[in-house]
């Protein structure tokens, strides 16, 4: 039996940046009381495990702020407005990693934070990567890192990687990382 859905009565922007929108909806319980839902929106955002040809997979070391120390995870960004997460994904690739990939597969899809975000994060494996001037953003700093498979799950059960979008990545993609 499904469960009843919740009907939405309006929704309010509270506040915007460049990178999401903060909204609160007004709803009706399918008990008739109405309540108000705070989240936060996006336009998605792309993930990508670069493969090389040795099966290492590239990952980036990179200062995270709210945490204030450093985090090892795979390029990501988000999908901004009048890009698609296609775009997205090679523009992050390059951005972040140095790497163009000729061969790309979408692998899955997740949402990071199903209770405070709508957003959803498409993850690629990319291939034939050939390096190129990485191009990051005047806010980021990067230290590209080529690890194996055992060696990313190893430093994801010792909390070396503790970035969840990652973990939940690598998990949707490491079937799909093993050399060809």
């Amino acid at each position: 039996m499904p469960l009843t859905k919740w009907k939405k009565l309006t929704e309010f922007i509270v506040s915007k940046n460049p990178w999401w929108t903060y909204r609160r909806d007004e709803f009706l319980l399918p008990n008739g009381k109405q309540g108000n839902y705070h989240y936060v929106h996006t336009l998605g955002s792309s993930l990508i495990v670069p493969v090389q040809p040795d099966g290492r997979i590239v990952l980036v070391n990179q200062y995270r702020y709210l945490r204030d120390k450093e985090s090892i995870e795979f390029p990501c960004g988000g999908v901004k407005d009048g890009h698609s997460y296609d775009g997205t994904a090679v523009q992050e690739l390059q951005e972040e990693a140095g790497y163009i990939a000729r061969s790309w597969m979408v692998a899955g899809e997740f949402n990071p934070y199903n209770g405070v975000t709508d957003e959803i994060c498409r993850v690629y494996v990319a291939r034939d990567l050939q390096p190129v001037p990485p191009k990051p953003d005047n806010t980021e700093e990067f230290e590209v890192i080529a690890l194996l498979p055992d060696e990313i799950d190893a430093r994801i059960i010792s909390g070396v990687i503790w970035d969840g979008m990652s973990i939940a990545a690598w998990a949707i993609a490491k079937t799909y990382v093993r050399p060809l």
